[in-house]
């Protein structure tokens, strides 16, 4: 497992200290796992390896499971089916946007609504929720979190980003090992074309 995830999973324990009963975030709370989102060849990586640790009826239900997305999601995937890269082409992104949203990540046990791979789950799953900082400096939250808390509020609980130039550089190594630049998703990561 990465040494980032150590560094990521202090930086939560932190928020989620701070943010006590304003995190809804919960085993079994698995609203963000519905929806397709884009994971970075790192996070891909690290998916694979452990789904690789995982035992073997774990691994062949997730490996099934993501098979059977990736057939669902083939048709009108926004980028390169084959290698799984998104945006491939300038409309991707937009197509993106609509893209799947009612989509199941593989890697979500049905039955108990947790993450079959928690440990070894993307960057993205280990910051949504508590208030985190996007693209456009944004202070975001899940929508189940901080029902009604003021500003102030929010700010106070915001998650450190710190980390974020070693996830640059994890990712940037991926890509050259992988000659794979740019995202995919967690179905295409662990049921690649035969």
């Amino acid at each position: 497992m990465a040494p980032l995830f150590s560094i990521l999973d202090d930086a939560l324990a932190s928020t989620t200290e701070r943010s006590g009963d304003w995190l809804a975030c919960r085993p079994g709370c698995h609203q963000c796992c519905v929806g397709v989102f884009a994971i970075s060849q790192f996070d891909a990586n690290q998916l694979r390896e452990g789904l690789a640790k995982a035992p073997a009826d774990v691994a062949e239900r997730i490996r099934s499971r993501a098979a059977q997305s990736r057939m669902r999601l083939i048709e009108e995937f926004p980028g390169d089916p084959v290698t799984g890269l998104l945006f491939t082409d300038p409309q991707h992104e937009e197509a993106f946007v609509e893209f799947a949203n009612d989509e199941p990540c593989p890697v979500l046990d049905p039955d108990t609504g947790t993450c079959d791979l928690y440990a070894f789950r993307p960057i993205q799953c280990r910051t949504f929720g508590p208030p985190v900082r996007d693209a456009d400096d944004q202070l975001t939250v899940c929508e189940l979190c901080f029902v009604n808390a003021p500003a102030e509020e929010v700010a106070r609980c915001e998650m450190d980003q710190d980390w974020r130039l070693q996830e640059e550089a994890l990712i940037e190594d991926a890509q050259k090992q992988s000659g794979l630049f740019g995202p995919t998703l967690v179905a295409f990561a662990l049921a690649p074309v035969k």
